[in-house]
């Protein structure tokens, strides 16, 4: 039970927030992730995470590498945004519920300076059906010793995706051993002609409602070959039949192309995210 409207949780909230997050199985997903596996003490994550309610919990909102608020109103936003101005901004991104994002950036604008971009509106995504395109048998998971193959791709989506690389600062070797946990967990798809990457993507999310897809790709010289549907097919397939009950995404949506793909796959649009990147 909350005893003043906004406060960092710990371990003794963790039932608490489990329920909320439970609420929003889409929206909540990266915040779940990482609550679901390592609990609210900010030790273990290097992150926090603060409630809002007078007498029960109402919202939370994920301090880390993001800014995530869940289920937060006009009064939990004030009040988030005032307890994350109090430090200098370390994360690199607030990403939630557009109708939650752009009021808790408009406090956070002058206190934590200029964002390098902001992506206002992004369908969120979710199917929980067979896709409709044929998957390709070609797309499989990852092997360990297959991440040097698949690091190029990776770092060439993301490059493109976010618009800065990252190795840069010195971000090489943490983001190799990002890629290689994801392919030692069985979140990485690809496929392959020779050593070069035709088609990857990962579950970068995983809960026990949904299996988060990001960084679909499609190498230059090959798209343009209905490879895209097939691969995404294959890799929905796959997390329906052994990772999560749904599957989720979300898309800028300026990305015609991307949202008619998604939805000659299946996806059917259950929110609007934004993103603030830094």
């Amino acid at each position: 039970m909350l005893t003043v409207p906004a406060r960092l949780l710990g371990d003794a909230d963790r039932a608490g927030v489990q329920r909320l997050l439970d609420n929003e199985p889409y929206a909540a997903a990266q915040v779940a992730e990482q609550v679901y596996a390592y609990g609210l003490a900010w030790w273990r994550t290097e992150a926090r995470i603060f409630g809002y309610g007078h007498r029960t919990l109402e919202s939370v909102c994920w301090l880390g590498h993001n800014l995530i608020p869940v289920r937060a109103g006009r009064p939990a936003v004030a009040a988030f945004a005032e307890l994350a101005a109090l430090n200098p901004r370390g994360c690199s991104a607030i990403v939630g519920p557009a109708e939650q994002v752009h009021p808790l950036w408009g406090l956070l604008r002058d206190p934590w300076g200029p964002a390098r971009e902001v992506r206002a509106s992004q369908p969120l995504l979710v199917t929980a059906e067979p896709p409709v395109p044929r998957p390709d048998p070609a797309v499989r998971l990852v092997r360990p010793d297959q991440v040097d193959r698949l690091l190029p791709a990776a770092v060439a989506m993301y490059t493109g995706e976010v618009g800065v690389s990252p190795l840069a600062d010195g971000g090489g070797p943490a983001y190799r051993r990002r890629l290689a946990d994801l392919v030692g967990a069985g979140r990485c798809y690809a496929s392959f002609a020779g050593d070069e990457v035709v088609f990857k993507a990962e579950l970068a999310v995983v809960t026990r409602h949904t299996a988060q897809i990001q960084g679909v790709w499609v190498a230059p010289q090959w798209r343009g070959r209905g490879l895209a549907g097939a691969g995404l097919s294959a890799v929905v397939a796959d997390a329906l039949r052994r990772v999560a009950p749904t599957v989720s995404l979300y898309v800028n949506d300026y990305n015609a192309a991307a949202l008619a793909l998604y939805r000659r796959c299946g996806f059917r649009q259950v929110g609007t995210f934004a993103t603030v990147l830094f």
